[in-house]
């Protein structure tokens, strides 16, 4: 039988990976391709972020895949590997020739640690958003848009996340409204130009939503435009929020440097201030966040971490 996580404990690993997404996959691959053993800790979702993604077109070798499918192959092949995964919340890494990751299941040994922690929604921050959570507010529509089919829903945010959110969703619901702060998207054109195309999508530029109505359920938000400061109500079942993400790097503020919005102040090279330690995919200070730069991450870290080990 397999060992439980209190009998994990207390056999040492050479690398803890702290998150199951991307570029926590690509760092185990690597590093087990090298020969280390890898034990990966995930607190939510196996496969990160991109598995609410339902259709990645910008992955070098497909034309198109869904993110879920895309996230099965990568915990396939870590697997098969020898790669162990473990569904945990880490709450606190302590340096030392010997690491210890601290979880609420129990403590994990290592000898290096990749944090590859990701990034969670960010919230509007909005009176009555968290009592709306599941009442009409979403932040995944993959998971939530066939509850709208046929109805009114507007959509939060001007990037790929929320073009592709639109996208998703005007294929299932009567209309989508796109409410964006800015003039112009900050998303791919070409997911822009097929949203141009549908006619169930109306775009409300330059506006930001200052309200959210409703007790029990979402009836609609207020919307402000910014150019004219004049303020309109907008009836909806579903409002769906892509405005960003949030790093998931609290655990680890005593063991990395962070920077102001609380990301991993680190370079390219995926190391930290603390020997062993190193840092990858959308937790890091970085241009630019994508699927493609989550993976080349981590195997930045994952070879950083058998380079570390094999210099001890």
């Amino acid at each position: 039988m397999p060992a439980s996580p209190a009998e994990r404990s207390h056999l040492m690993k050479d690398i803890i990976v702290i998150g199951a997404g991307p570029a926590g996959l690509t760092a185990a691959i690597y590093a087990l391709r090298a020969g280390k053993s890898v034990l990966i800790l995930e607190k939510e979702l196996f496969g990160g972020q991109i598995t609410y993604s339902p259709s990645v077109e910008n992955y070098p070798g497909y034309r198109q895949i869904s993110g879920n499918e895309l996230a099965d192959h990568l915990v396939e092949q870590a697997i098969t590997l020898g790669a162990e995964i473990e569904l945990a919340t880490v709450t606190k890494v302590t340096d030392g020739a010997i690491k210890t990751v601290v979880t609420e299941n129990g403590s994990y040994e290592c000898r290096s640690v990749v944090i590859a922690s990701g990034s969670r929604h960010r919230h509007l921050g909005l009176e009555g958003e968290e009592a709306l959570t599941g009442a009409g507010v979403s932040y995944c529509a993959v998971c939530d848009g066939a509850f709208f089919k046929g109805k009114t829903v507007a959509v939060a945010g001007g990037g790929d996340a929320a073009l592709q959110d639109a996208i998703f969703l005007s294929d299932r619901c009567a209309h989508v409204y796109i409410v964006h702060r800015r003039d112009a998207f900050r998303g791919e054109a070409q997911l822009e130009k097929i949203l141009r195309s549908r006619d169930n999508v109306e775009f409300v530029m330059n506006s930001t939503i200052e309200a959210l109505e409703g007790e029990r359920k979402l009836s609609g938000i207020v919307i402000k435009n910014k150019i004219t400061g004049e303020t309109s109500a907008l009836a909806l079942d579903g409002l769906f929020i892509a405005v960003g993400q949030e790093p998931q790097n609290a655990p680890f503020s005593e063991l990395i440097a962070l920077d102001a919005a609380g990301y991993a102040d680190c370079g390219e090279d995926c190391t930290t201030g603390t020997p062993g330690i190193f840092v990858a995919g959308d937790c890091r200070k970085k241009a630019v966040r994508q699927l493609t730069t989550a993976v080349g991450d981590g195997a930045v870290a994952g070879l950083a971490a058998v380079n570390y080990i094999n210099s001890l």
